[in-house]
């Protein structure tokens, strides 16, 4: 059974341009081989266009962030510059500043076909941990090559609150990618004129779908900000931290703007709406630099259905994680922030996000992590 057996797609469909890989065909692709692992998948791991990733047994804490490069593994880099490991089954605690590789539960064998991203889950980003994904051989973060064949690493690096993990944390998803399926700004057209992907008139297509920030107010506030100095976010417990003890709110004052402190992290969300529809998945792509000092956006995918009336949305804000870096910047109202880059599916997912267990995040506005209650 290939990849993409299962999908139910013809040959002159989405699969001969190629395609993201449904639910269902990651179901498939792991009963083949392609994905393998000691423990069972939980039965919410696989989303409708990514699976999670779990953590292993052992962490090491490293003197600094690496790239494997062409002819080495993660393990050999590892050893290296390792500082010390980190047993993972009765739990561990994270600190801030600090970089630490993980092995993860799951690891690839894929077909010369099929290559795949990872980027952090949301609620990875909202708590503002820094994860990637390496591979053994790897040239670039988050990104596994077509027939890779070994084990995956995440690389960890809180940045604003210690956090408390163990084996079977989830911290990063991964997306399988068939071909090339990114819409050209032609294609955004058209899929925006069937089916909105933004409450705007005229959108921006150039780059993706243009997002703004949105500074007007959600019930009197326009954010929160991360304190500093903080206790432990168990990555497990959700609903299980009080949100003053971490965040202060950002109150609405009129005035449309909010300068960013270097070093601080803040949570904002987008003035539109946004959808993605069955047959498609998103991804917020890394904003151009040279418009601003910032950086928004470490979770980067939107699963099919989020934000589609269909599965339960009707439109849902984007959740903005938002990092000035080395000098205060002024953002203002309806400032263009991130831009939203859309994706084929080989098939719908049998499940959308919104429609079943797991989506945490379906029709929402302003609004921290799960892991936070008010």
């Amino acid at each position: 059974m290939t990849a993409g057996a299962g999908t139910g797609a013809a040959d002159s469909g989405p699969e001969s341009r190629g395609g993201i890989l449904p639910a269902q065909a990651i179901a498939a692709l792991a009963q083949a081989g392609g994905i393998r692992t000691a423990h069972p998948f939980a039965a919410d791991q696989i989303q409708p266009a990514s699976i999670d990733l779990r953590l292993g047994d052992t962490a090491y804490r490293v003197r600094t962030s690496f790239l494997p490069g062409a002819g080495r593994t993660v393990q050999a880099c590892v050893e290296h510059l390792s500082l010390h490991r980190i047993d993972l089954r009765p739990g561990a605690v994270l600190e801030t500043g600090c970089v630490y590789i993980a092995e993860l539960q799951e690891r690839l064998s894929l077909p010369g076909d099929l290559a795949a991203a990872a980027n952090p889950k949301s609620s990875t980003g909202r708590i503002d941990v820094f994860t990637r994904v390496i591979t053994d051989r790897g040239e670039a973060f988050d990104q596994v090559e077509p027939g890779y064949d070994g084990p995956l690493y995440a690389e960890i690096s809180p940045r604003t609150f210690p956090v408390l993990v163990r084996t079977g944390s989830r911290l990063s998803q991964i997306r399988f990618r068939r071909g090339a399926p990114r819409l050209s700004e032609a294609e955004l057209g058209r899929l925006h004129a069937r089916s909105a992907l933004v409450d705007v008139g005229s959108p921006s297509f150039q780059g993706g779908v243009a997002v703004s920030v949105d500074l007007s107010g959600f019930d009197g506030l326009i954010g929160y900000r991360a304190k500093r100095h903080t206790g432990l976010v168990d990555v497990d417990a959700p609903g299980r931290h009080r949100a003053a003890d971490f965040w202060e709110p950002l109150a609405a004052d009129g005035s449309g703007s909010l300068i960013l402190d270097p070093g601080q992290f803040y949570i904002l969300a987008s003035k539109e709406s946004v959808q993605v529809p069955p047959d498609h998945a998103a991804e917020m792509v890394p904003f151009d630099p040279l418009v601003g000092e910032f950086r928004v956006h470490y979770a980067g995918f939107f699963d099919p259905g989020f934000g589609y009336a269909g599965a339960g949305g009707a439109g849902s804000r984007a959740v903005l994680e938002v990092r000035s870096r080395d000098v205060p910047f002024l953002l203002e109202d309806g400032q263009i922030v991130g831009r939203l880059v859309y994706e084929r599916m080989l098939a719908e997912p049998e499940t959308l996000y919104g429609a079943g267990a797991g989506s945490n995040y379906q029709a929402q506005g302003l609004k921290l992590s799960k892991h936070f209650f008010l």
